[in-house]
């Protein structure tokens, strides 16, 4: 599987996610169209802040951290405010449409 960004075909493992992070907003629109996936100000949002977290720390959040790290912006966010967003996972379905590559298992940080 791959995604085709401008022109470019993007390389994924067999489960979708890229290989190499790219943090460009168009193959966000990409891979969350192939995902069927209607961004809002929110789905930016919750990117953004895991785009962020992989560029300070190399990799993302364990879904638990995450949903710590959302509320410091997204107050009332919840478990379900997350999954609404993201249906599949927040934590491997937002880093899948964020352009990122696929997140550690369980434990991250």
């Amino acid at each position: 599987m791959a995604y085709v960004v401008n022109g470019v075909e993007l390389e994924t493992d067999p489960e979708g996610y890229l290989l190499e992070a790219d943090l460009g907003e168009e193959v966000v629109k990409v891979i969350a169209a192939a995902e069927g996936i209607e961004l809002t100000q929110k789905h930016w949002d919750v990117l953004n802040y895991l785009r962020d977290q992989y560029r300070e720390h190399g990799h993302t959040p364990n879904f638990r951290n995450m949903l710590k790290g959302v509320q410091e912006f997204w107050p009332e966010a919840d478990s379900k405010a997350l999954y609404d967003l993201f249906p599949t996972g927040p934590a491997k379905q937002g880093c899948k449409v964020g352009g990122l590559p696929q997140p550690l298992g369980k434990g991250g940080y």
